[in-house]
């Protein structure tokens, strides 16, 4: 995108998220929902669609351009960012990634306009991190696929249009290999979710389990055609891949919400006649976390390079998704320290934030999924037993 342009998109975000849905967010947590007027704001913008291809009605955007919006998504609770973060990110990257030319038209339009949302169905109570115990299996029936399984917390299944599910299509492959992606149609016979999770935060962004009985869909269902049969974890690595780099950018948006909280509550808040700003640990919990936040957005936007470039796609993104969401969830325990007992109570912003920072740290992969990806990126052969 045009330099000038993009700084237009981001302006209009920031303005967007400041003025419109920071005010909202204490409801938004008791609710537990987006206002609908907010969600069509955001498909007005195309929020729904700014990494698919300008070809399919989206915005365009490279992982360095993204990073710098989704600085601006993270400054508001992260409910915003996942009313549209699986079309741009995992699910709507199972189709840029290995969708045949024909799904990519029948479905990318509908995604970047936010007239329908996708949801990516690999994670199952026995199989997260490892994809070598996935239990949802799939098997021929003349041209047919008939699924059977069920996945667990799975982000927008309650409002999904379609799923990206992974299932297991031949048993004797093993680890990872073996696995097909299928593109399963809401309202398709078979298929049906849960309620929603009540989780310790991030209200207003829906998760559920979602559930497969003798799901049938027929042979052009399987992302990527023939060659995707027993292919599927490999679109799910690049999506993750992906995914880790935009979860890191709303990590580092969220960090500097954290500090601005932060700085101010300390300007302000009196003690002994005095503002706290003045006793010198507070000043050094605020001089951490400034360092934290700087170092995860530099750490974040040079991976976000290297991934546009092609230089590095596995190691830089664990990188950058492991240290910005344990940085976050620093700057947050920070944050409620510096606000004393006024952190602790609902209605403070920092209160909510350190309970949907915790999230960060869990999904597109664990932390210590993403050391072990780290240290096996630099350790080579000598790491594998």
């Amino acid at each position: 995108m045009d330099p000038e342009d993009l700084a237009d998109v981001v302006a209009s975000v920031r303005k967007f998220v400041r003025d419109e849905v920071v005010p909202l967010e204490e409801r938004i947590d008791a609710d537990n929902e987006i206002p609908e007027h907010i969600v069509q704001q955001c498909k007005k913008m195309g929020l729904y669609g700014f990494t698919i291809p300008e070809q399919f009605g989206g915005l365009g955007l490279n992982t360095y351009e993204e990073a710098q919006l989704m600085f601006e998504l993270g400054y508001t609770t992260p409910a915003l960012r996942s009313l549209f973060g699986t079309n741009n990110g995992i699910a709507g990257h199972v189709l840029l990634e290995g969708g045949t030319a024909e799904q990519k038209r029948a479905w990318l339009p509908m995604l970047a306009s936010g007239e329908a949302t996708a949801s990516f169905g690999l994670t199952e109570a026995d199989a997260g991190s490892d994809p070598a115990t996935l239990k949802t299996v799939a098997r021929r029936d003349g041209s047919d696929w008939v699924i059977n399984g069920a996945k667990r917390y799975i982000t927008n299944s309650p409002v999904a249009d379609v799923f990206m599910v992974f299932a297991r299509t031949n048993p004797d492959a093993p680890g990872s290999r073996g696995i097909t992606t299928f593109l399963v149609p809401k309202g398709t016979p078979g298929l049906s979710v849960g309620p929603k999770d009540h989780k310790m935060g991030q209200f207003g962004a829906w998760t559920a389990d979602v559930y497969l009985d003798d799901v049938r869909v027929p042979a052009e269902s399987v992302i990527g055609g023939d060659e995707g049969v027993d292919n599927g974890f490999r679109i799910a690595a690049k999506c993750l891949a992906h995914g880790r780099v935009h979860i890191g950018a709303l990590c580092v948006g969220m960090a500097g919400r954290l500090v601005e909280e932060s700085v101010e509550f300390a300007r302000t808040r009196q003690s002994g006649g005095k503002p706290i700003a003045r006793f010198q640990l507070v000043q050094g919990l605020i001089a951490d976390s400034i360092t934290d936040y700087r170092a995860g957005r530099a750490l974040l936007l040079d991976t976000a390079r290297e991934y546009d470039a092609g230089t590095d796609r596995i190691s830089g993104p664990a990188t950058a998704k492991y240290f910005c969401s344990e940085m976050v969830g620093r700057v947050a325990d920070r944050a409620v320290q510096i606000h004393g007992g006024a952190g602790y109570m609902r209605g403070v912003a920092v209160e909510r934030f350190y309970r949907d920072a915790r999230l960060f740290r869990i999904y597109e992969g664990t932390s210590q999924i993403q050391q072990v990806i780290i240290a096996r990126a630099a350790l080579g052969d000598a790491a594998r037993g």
